[in-house]
Formats: structure tokens, C-alpha cells, sequence
């Protein structure tokens, strides 16, 4: 199975993907992502590759409210 959804949420400053992988570790370790390989410090937004429409609903849900 591939990665055929994506999910871009807000996120600002520097270390995203390090920040986003601890965060996806405690609170969703059951959700496969997919990441860049790097992001821009400049940009404000991160876009991960998901494996279905209910993993991206569940990140969706998981996501509120929370400052990354």
C-alpha cells in the first residue's frame, strides 16, 4: 500500500519534522506518515503523505488545537 493522501496543517519555525515526529510518537504511533526529507525554516505550513482517508481524519482530529 502506498501513501496516496497528503495532510498540510500550519506549522511555524524551525525543526518541523523533528517537532512533528516526536509529537506523531506519543500521540499517533499507529498512523503510518510519510515525511519530506527536509522544509524550508521560511515556510508556515507541513505536508505529509498518508496511507488512507481515515488515518488523514484521525490526524485531522488529533491536530486540533494543538501548537506544533
Amino acid at each position: 500500500m502506498t501513501f496516496k493522501y497528503t495532510f498540510t496543517f500550519p506549522i511555524s519555525g524551525p525543526n518541523k519534522l523533528p517537532r512533528f515526529k516526536a509529537w506523531a510518537a506519543e500521540h499517533a504511533p499507529e498512523i503510518p506518515v510519510s515525511l519530506p526529507p527536509q522544509v524550508s525554516a521560511k515556510n508556515e505550513t507541513l505536508t505529509v503523505r498518508l496511507k488512507s482517508v481515515e488515518d488523514r481524519q484521525t490526524l485531522t482530529t488529533r491536530l486540533a488545537g494543538v501548537a506544533l
